[in-house]
């Protein structure tokens, strides 16, 4: 069991990487959440595959365990599922003592997080990851919230968890598709914060894509450490956390615009090829950075081009990203491998032929 720890001005957790649920008792009487009223929350997928296993854990150490289980998917991240969630906490009488318990992925974890963030102003609770984007990425820094209007992510709160629980072995149950989404958000540490764990990836990319234990542990526990550093040093996204953007400002457009269809991290590839391909025009990168870029994102079948989405589109959907400050869009670029900064100096035309290098 490896424990990285996250401090913010906040409050302090713990992210505990394990391989099996058997320390999720031990760590929640760790943290002095013992005793008290739990609501599981979790999607029909992962329903099926981990609930019973988190409430057998759980139930000794809990004085009652609750479960919500909502519908699977982005198109469910909504203000109305989130009201959902406040009816049936009201209905079973949870109060500021209670838990909530988000078991799944980033799409879980983001709404679950929200709701207790924002129930009876803030009740605590628990993330526990299930797929590979959420465990190295959206369940730990306190990013909260829901979908809005077509644009991502527009309603919600920084609100961090008590703690955060990884079990590597949930990546066994996870389609092939999803574990490479993953890989986009692994990827992309390599290139704003680590040239090393880029170097890493590559020497290992076999290991990686056999899910060997001992690698996945490594890779999961090397990305928590990198984005425990950055949301320490800046909790709030006023600085330094923004190149946790990368690949986000044009990879949110795509996605909205392809009704989510793509998943997360596949436009997150997507837009990080088009934030190297800025970059180069600038000539701020060398032109293999992007053949290099291209070749981790083909080894986990991930798409380099996107279609049935026009230029315009995409273009007119970034400027209704929350990113977007006095109307200019904010990208963050390289300087190179392993260094990322923010800016919103860059020409429409640049950003549109950008755009055209992924379509």
């Amino acid at each position: 069991m490896t424990e990285i720890m996250v401090t913010t001005e906040e409050k302090s957790y713990p992210i505990i990487i394990a391989d099996g649920f058997q320390a999720l008792a031990q760590t929640i009487i760790a943290q002095k959440l013992e005793g008290e009223q739990l609501c599981i929350i979790t999607d029909s997928n992962v329903a099926s595959l981990y609930l019973e296993d988190i409430k057998k854990e759980v139930s000794s150490v809990s004085s009652e365990v609750l479960e919500y289980i909502f519908p699977a998917g982005e198109e469910h991240k909504t203000l109305e599922m989130i009201s959902n969630f406040y009816e049936f906490f009201i209905k079973n009488h949870m109060n500021r003592k209670s838990i909530v318990v988000a078991l799944g992925g980033g799409v879980c974890g983001d709404m679950a997080g929200f709701a207790a963030a924002t129930y009876m102003r803030g009740i605590r609770f628990i993330q526990i990851p299930t797929t590979l984007l959420a465990q190295v990425d959206s369940s730990v820094g306190g990013k909260t919230g829901v979908d809005f209007m077509g644009s991502k992510n527009m309603i919600g709160a920084f609100y961090q968890p008590e703690f955060v629980y990884i079990n590597t072995n949930t990546l066994h149950s996870l389609p092939k598709r999803e574990f490479s989404a993953g890989m986009a958000e692994v990827i992309k540490y390599g290139y704003i914060i680590s040239a090393p764990f880029l170097s890493f990836i590559r020497e290992n990319l076999e290991a990686i894509m056999a899910k060997d234990a001992a690698i996945m542990k490594q890779l999961i526990g090397t990305c928590c450490s990198l984005k425990a550093q950055v949301v320490s040093a800046d909790e709030k996204e006023s600085g330094l956390r923004e190149i946790l953007n990368f690949g986000h400002t044009i990879g949110h457009a795509i996605e909205t615009c392809k009704n989510f269809k793509l998943l997360h991290g596949e436009c997150v590839g997507l837009g990080m090829l088009a934030a190297i391909f800025i970059g180069i025009q600038r000539g701020e990168l060398p032109d293999t950075t992007l053949e290099e870029c291209r070749f981790f994102l083909k080894k986990f079948d991930l798409p380099i081009r996107v279609m049935d989405v026009s230029l315009s589109e995409i273009y007119d959907q970034m400027f209704l990203d929350k990113k977007v400050k006095q109307n200019k869009i904010s990208f963050v670029l390289l300087n190179g491998v392993g260094t990322a900064y923010s800016t919103n100096a860059v020409s429409k035309e640049c950003i549109e032929q950008a755009i055209l290098s992924v379509l």
